[in-house]
C-alpha cells in the first residue's frame, strides 16, 4: 500500500490486518506519520517500508510477492502546486508511473487507485457523473490525477491489469493531516477567540467519512470485476465551508469554554486552483449495491469530533510527559 502511513492508508492497514491479510505499508514519511501505525506496527502480518516511490529499484524489489496494490500516495497540499509546479508531477504522475511499472515488472496485476473529484474541474453538470467530459482540471493536483488515470488505463490495456479508479469526494475523519477541518481545529486550539477562513464560506463540496471511503473501496474490489472501471466515491449532499467553520467553533467551544469569532474572506474560492463547488453523483456505485453510511454534513460533524478528541488527547499526553 503506497501512502500506508497517511490519513486513509493508516486506517486501511488496520482494517486489512483485522481481516487477516498481510499488509506492506510503503511511505516516505514526508506527509505520513509513523505514529499512525503504532497500534499495529508489531503485527506479525505487517511490514513497514520507509522509501520513496521515485526510487523504482527499491519499489520493484518491495513489490514482489504481493497480489494487490492500494495506491494512495500523493501530494495532499493542492494549493502548493501553484507555487511549486513540479510537486504533483513528481509525487503524483511519475510516482504513479513507477508504481504501475513496478507492478508490471513484478507480476502484480491488480491496483486500486485513489483519484479525486478535482479531475472534473469546474464541471457544468452538478451532480457530476463519471462519464462527464471534457475533463478540464484547474489545479496541478487534478491534472496529475487525470494523467494517472490515463496511465492506469494504458497499463490495464497493455498488460492485462485490473484497475479500480475511485474519484474521491473530500475525505474526512481521524488521522487527517490536512484539510479545512484539520486546519480550523488546529487554529482554534491555538487561538480560541478567532478563526479566519479563506474565502467567503460559500464554497460547497462533497465530504465522505474515511470509514465510508474504505468500505466503498473494499466493496468495489469485491463486487466489481471489470478490467478497468471508474467510480465516484461520495456521500449524499454537499456541505458549505460556512457550516464547517461554525460547527468547528461550536465543538471546540465546548472544550475551551470560548465561542470564537469567525472571520470570512471575500473570495468565492479558498485559493487559486480550488474548485468552489463540487457535487458528485452516486448512482453508478449505488447500482452495484453500495451507499455511504453518513451524509456529507454527518461526515463533517463526526470528523470534527474525532479530530478534536485526537488533538486534545495528544496535547494532554505531551503535558503529562513534561
Amino acid at each position: 500500500m503506497t501512502g500506508g502511513a497517511g490519513f486513509i492508508g493508516s486506517h486501511l492497514c488496520e482494517i486489512l490486518l483485522h481481516e487477516g491479510h498481510s499488509v506492506t505499508a510503503y511511505d516516505n514519511l514526508i506527509l505520513g506519520k509513523r505514529e499512525l501505525l503504532k497500534s499495529f506496527i508489531d503485527h506479525k502480518n505487517f511490514k513497514f517500508v520507509q522509501a520513496d516511490l521515485l526510487n523504482l529499484e527499491v519499489l520493484q524489489a518491495e513489490m514482489r510477492g504481493h497480489d494487490l496494490v492500494y495506491h494512495l500516495a500523493a501530494n495532499s497540499d493542492i494549493a502548493q502546486g501553484a507555487s511549486t509546479t513540479t510537486v504533483d508531477l513528481h509525487n503524483g504522475t511519475i510516482a504513479t508511473y513507477n508504481t504501475l511499472e513496478a507492478m508490471r515488472l513484478s507480476g502484480v496485476r491488480e491496483i486500486i487507485f485513489a483519484s479525486t473529484s478535482a479531475v472534473y474541474g469546474e464541471a457544468s453538470i452538478k451532480p457530476t457523473p463519471e462519464n462527464y467530459g471534457p475533463l478540464q482540471p484547474i489545479s496541478f493536483y487534478g491534472a496529475s490525477k487525470l494523467a494517472c488515470e490515463a496511465l492506469c488505463s494504458a497499463f490495464s490495456h497493455n498488460f492485462d491489469m485490473k484497475v479500480w479508479v475511485y474519484r474521491f469526494a473530500n475525505i474526512v475523519g481521524s488521522h487527517s493531516t490536512h484539510g479545512a477541518i484539520h486546519d480550523f481545529v488546529q487554529r482554534l486550539l491555538n487561538n480560541p477567540k478567532r478563526l479566519e477562513v479563506l474565502g467567503n464560506g460559500t464554497q460547497r463540496k462533497s465530504y465522505l467519512h474515511v470509514s465510508d471511503c474504505i468500505q466503498g473501496m473494499r466493496f468495489g474490489y469485491q463486487n466489481c470485476k471489470e478490467d478497468f472501471q471508474i467510480f465516484n466515491l461520495a456521500s449524499s449532499g454537499v456541505t458549505q465551508v460556512r457550516f464547517i467553520a461554525e460547527e468547528v467553533t461550536r465543538q471546540v467551544g465546548l472544550h475551551t469554554g470560548v465561542q470564537a469569532e469567525v472571520v470570512f474572506g471575500t473570495s468565492d474560492r479558498g485559493w487559486r486552483g480550488d474548485v468552489a463547488y463540487t457535487h458528485l453523483t452516486r448512482e453508478l456505485f449505488a447500482s452495484k449495491g453500495w451507499q455511504a453510511k453518513h451524509t456529507s454534513d454527518e461526515a463533517v460533524a463526526l470528523a470534527i469530533e474525532e479530530i478534536i478528541k485526537e488533538k486534545t488527547t495528544a496535547s494532554v499526553n505531551v503535558k503529562a510527559r513534561l
